[in-house]
């Protein structure tokens, strides 16, 4: 059970990608009081729960409503995965957040003096909660489907979401203190392990599918 809380917290910590977002969220909030970046940051990771947890109860529910099977699921999962993992590696995952977050800055410098709620877009949808997370909780639960196996895999998203709530809290302080440079070390290095999770949840996907297991 520890393995498997584990591998869901590394699968977890590097889709969600705490210290990567904490740099987005300081700069989205950065001329909003305190109370109201506060309040920004515990909707949004409050959202984020609920689509996380929807998915990982929900999700093979809707599975078979779509009659898509869980070997497709862990196959089309694990390729989604590979190309976020491809992101890290080349950095175009963060192009993108930084373009993204340009653009609702240039929104919010037409209509100066008012805080938008961004807790929901692009907080909690798609910085938190995004499609690699959602496919990540759905194979996770569909591989365990026992509560103890199942606890181990919502503790580890829970640990993560916790991680993000307090960087979100203190993003004005740790923006300061992580370089660009380790940043990019450290996406590098969870690019590289994503990816392996990434190839590893294909393989499972295929041996189930051809009975080759």
């Amino acid at each position: 059970m520890l393995e498997l809380f584990l591998a869901a917290f590394v699968t977890f910590f590097v889709v969600i990608d705490p210290p990567g977002v904490t740099p987005m969220f300081a700069t989205l909030t950065q001329d909003m009081p305190p109370a109201w970046r506060h309040r920004m940051a515990w909707k949004s990771v409050l959202v984020a729960t609920v689509i996380l947890l929807g998915f990982a109860f929900g999700g093979e529910w809707l599975l078979e409503k779509l009659h898509v099977s869980l070997d497709a699921f862990r196959i089309a999962g694990g390729v989604l995965l590979f190309l976020i993992a491809l992101d890290m590696l080349f950095e175009t995952r963060t192009q993108r957040r930084e373009a993204r977050n340009e653009k609702v800055l240039e929104e919010r410098r037409a209509h100066p003096g008012e805080h938008d709620d961004i807790s929901v877009f692009p907080l909690a949808i798609p910085l938190i909660a995004g499609p690699g997370s959602i496919a990540s909780v759905m194979l996770l639960f569909a591989q365990h489907d026992d509560w103890a196996n199942r606890g181990a895999i919502l503790a580890g998203v829970v640990v993560n979401l916790l991680l993000t709530l307090v960087a979100f809290l203190l993003a004005a302080r740790l923006s300061h203190m992580i370089s660009a440079t380790v940043a990019a070390m450290v996406t590098r290095i969870f690019g590289i392990i994503l990816a392996a999770l990434a190839a590893q949840f294909v393989i499972d996907g295929i041996k189930s599918a051809f009975g080759l297991g």
